[in-house]
């Protein structure tokens, strides 16, 4: 089945724009989004077009691609202000596999590399393809110790909380660091990061995640469910990173926070506001929303405050490959599907039948 406005978008690529691939890639599986809706709406097609690689950019033949919240939430039409015109989309962030092409400027990677890595929120054309196309600085090698499937879990929720944490935040050694929901890949990601940093980390999660998060280093682990988590947590942190984004959490979290500390949200509100009231009122109204809560919270507690979004940083793409390979950097895989099943897979992850990260094998 022809689609299109993905072919407008997606130009054949011309064979003098790769370097050293073999063999010509013209077309590949990939799963649609052609409307917003329910896991029934996903349509895997068998030809859609491998777009033309830029000078920068990298062929990736896709092992394992990772379901996020994002896909999800995406395919129920958040961001449909942005993505909407767009139609149809190609889901997916996470990757996982090996270089098939590399564009003529790449100078890292080479055809055969085992690689892994992220695409921004904001990309139209995702991972969930046979061959997906990233920039140079969005993928790096492999860990050697993770197989495909494991190492497709994690860069996307892993560069997420390094984004907040040591590129906002900065924390450093000695400093106590409060993950309100840790249980998440975001949390158990941060978790992880903050213990390898040197610091003193505290989480609240379900009580299904409290083992895990004591295993990976957490000097503490609330239930949330079973104990009061004000009452729990005693003293006062450097920096609290919420995955979760309630008014609830912010206000605990800008409470237990030190003057001069970093709060740090994932439920930024630039896309939902964009998405009720068009571009060109939405962007300007978060702005001013995010200013707002930035003075607020400097002139009533002395701390700062921001919204936090996935970015595609080489160097925090490094250091999460070497944590990887040092044992100290893992997001537990709970199931996974071949991609011909990517509706119940969509199904299980928004049901929460499987509570944990799924996984796509290609």
């Amino acid at each position: 089945m022809q689609i299109p406005s993905l072919r407008r978008c997606f130009t054949a690529p011309s064979a003098f724009s790769y370097h050293r691939l073999q063999p010509y890639i013209s077309d590949c599986r990939a799963v649609l989004l052609p409307h917003f809706g329910g896991p029934h709406v996903l349509q895997l097609h068998s030809h859609v077009p491998v777009p033309e690689l830029k000078p920068h950019q990298v062929l990736v033949r896709a092992r394992a691609v990772a379901i996020n919240p994002l896909d999800t939430r995406m395919r129920a039409g958040y961001g449909r202000c942005l993505f909407e015109r767009l139609l149809p989309l190609i889901l997916g962030r996470d990757v996982s596999g090996e270089v098939a092409a590399v564009g003529a400027s790449v100078k890292s990677l080479r055809v055969g590399d085992e690689v892994f890595g992220a695409l921004h929120p904001t990309a139209v054309r995702g991972t969930y393809t046979d061959y997906a196309v990233l920039s140079e600085e969005e993928v790096v090698s492999k860990p050697g110790s993770l197989d495909h499937v494991e190492a497709s879990a994690i860069p996307f929720a892993a560069l997420t909380a390094w984004r907040a944490l040591k590129s906002t935040a900065r924390i450093s050694e000695g400093q106590r660091i409060l993950v309100v929901g840790g249980g998440g890949a975001v949390g158990f990601a941060a978790t992880q990061l903050a213990v390898a940093a040197g610091c003193s980390v505290v989480t609240t999660c379900g009580s299904q995640s409290v083992k895990r998060l004591l295993a990976v280093g957490a000097e503490q682990a609330v239930d949330y469910v079973a104990e009061d988590v004000e009452l729990a947590i005693k003293g006062r942190f450097d920096a609290v990173l919420d995955t979760i984004g309630i008014p609830e959490t912010e206000r605990m979290g800008i409470n237990f926070l030190k003057p001069g500390g970093h709060f740090m949200t994932l439920q930024g509100e630039a896309a939902s506001l964009s998405d009720r009231y068009g571009l060109i009122v939405g962007i300007p109204a978060s702005t001013a929303v995010l200013l707002r809560k930035k003075l607020l919270y400097q002139i009533s507690h002395g701390i700062e405050y921001s919204w936090a979004y996935m970015r595609a940083d080489k160097e925090g793409l490094i250091e999460i490959q070497k944590l990887c390979e040092a044992g100290k950097m893992k997001i537990p895989v709970c199931k996974t599907f071949p991609i011909t099943q990517v509706r119940d897979a969509h199904e299980a992850k928004e049901r929460k039948i499987i509570p944990g990260k799924v996984v796509l094998e290609l």
